[in-house]
Formats: C-alpha cells, sequence, structure tokens
C-alpha cells in the first residue's frame, strides 16, 4: 500500500528524517512511535505532500508520488487527520464533513452516514459549530474529515494527545475498526501503549532516524522501548 525508501527531509541546514524507510499493507495499522520531535509529524506530513523530500522515494500502491501535490495524492487515496484537529471552527459538523466531500450527492450521504455509525457523538452534534464540540469530538470529527474522500490509507498524528484515557481508549478502538474495513492506518503516537495495543507493526523514531522496527509484540517486549515508552 506504501513503501518509503530512503526519505529525508531537513528544515535550515538540519536533518528532520534521514533515509528513513518502512512499508504498510492493506488493512494494516503501523504506529510510527517516538518523543516529541522525532520525526513523526515531518514523516507523515512527507507522504502527503506538505513536506518535500530532499531525498529518497515514497510509492502508493505501487505509484510513485513524490512529484504530485498534495492535492492528488489525497485524490489517490490518502487521507490525512493532522495534529492539533485543525477544524473550521466556524463551521458546523455536517458542512466540516462536506467541504472534504467528492462525488455525487448520494455518495457524499453515505459517507457521512459511514462516519456517523462509526462517531455516533458526531451525528448527535450534526448542526453544532465545531467550535462547541468537546476537544475529543472534534479529533473524531477531524477523522471524519479525511475519511471523507473514501483513503485506502490513513494518516492520523497523535489522536490520544489531550484526551482523557478512556476516551483515547475508546478512539483507538475506533481506528482499530477503520482499519478491519480494509483501509490502512499509519499512526504517528507517543503513547506507545496504546498505540501498540492495536497496532500488527511499528517504528521507533529517534532523531529522524529509524532505531528499532519490528511487530508489535516484539517492540513491547523490547527493554529499550519498554523503559522509554512504556514505563519499564
Amino acid at each position: 500500500m506504501l513503501g518509503i525508501d530512503g526519505a529525508c527531509v531537513g528544515f535550515g541546514g538540519a536533518a528532520a528524517l534521514t533515509h528513513v524507510s518502512l512499508t504498510i499493507e492493506r488493512g494494516e495499522i503501523v504506529a510510527l512511535l517516538g518523543a516529541n520531535g522525532a520525526g513523526k509529524s515531518t514523516l507523515l506530513r512527507a507522504v502527503v505532500g506538505l513536506v518535500p523530500l530532499q531525498e529518497g522515494t515514497i510509492a502508493f500502491e505501487g505509484q510513485p508520488i513524490v512529484a504530485l501535490a498534495a492535492e492528488a495524492r489525497i485524490r489517490l487515496g490518502i487521507g490525512f487527520a493532522p495534529e492539533g484537529r485543525r477544524v473550521f471552527g466556524a463551521l458546523s459538523v455536517r458542512e466540516n464533513l462536506d467541504v472534504a466531500a467528492k462525488g455525487s450527492r448520494a455518495d457524499r450521504r453515505r459517507s457521512a452516514e459511514t462516519i456517523f455509525a462509526l462517531f455516533p457523538q458526531l451525528a448527535a452534534q450534526v448542526g453544532r459549530t465545531a467550535w462547541q464540540l468537546s476537544g475529543g469530538q472534534q479529533q473524531m470529527l477531524s477523522i471524519g474529515r479525511a475519511l471523507m474522500q473514501s483513503p485506502r490509507l490513513l494518516l492520523l498524528d497523535e489522536p490520544a494527545r489531550g484526551r482523557a484515557p478512556a476516551h483515547a481508549r475508546a478512539g483507538f478502538r475506533r481506528i482499530r475498526a477503520i482499519a478491519n474495513g480494509g483501509i490502512a492506518v499509519l499512526l504517528a503516537e507517543q503513547n506507545a501503549a496504546l498505540a501498540l495495543g492495536i497496532a500488527t507493526r511499528g517504528y521507533v523514531l529517534r532523531l529522524g532516524e529509524v532505531a528499532y522496527s519490528g511487530s508489535a509484540t516484539a517492540l513491547r517486549s523490547t527493554p529499550a522501548i519498554q523503559d522509554a515508552f512504556l514505563g519499564g
């Protein structure tokens, strides 16, 4: 589904990513772990086309996409829910979804119904403006907006940040449900316990480089990862 090979990104002469490579298959959840500033958000933004590569390649379903603009990558089937939610505060829940929709009116309606089934709290708030929603509801709306494009790959940046533990766990169960529907998910997250609890595999970034990679089970049992992310 997604193949990244030797990705390098720099800002102002400083390296943000150094020869990062990873893969993700259809319907798979891959966790991208690391401390704040490790390069997780930069990698997601590079995949969706918001940050240019200095070196390396990115292929989506076997097609090179480095030369494509972000809009073209989204049309190919890549969805992105950025860190910090970034919803349109003055627009209603329905309007936030509609601005990201594609296809006919019937297609948009079906997409919205799927999202409301996944996030019932949004269905109950459909006419409210986004700024009136709780932080957790805004996160649901951000993910729902990304799903309105019917992506085959969904990039999620720190979906647990700022959420109460119980709400974060519920949100991650919904992410698992999204993947069960056949959508591949690349999940950048500092909460390693939550991310590895639903992921099949993971990569750990440290200072812009892949420090560890492997199955979720193997990463959970790695002493360095236990000490750094799982409380020993």
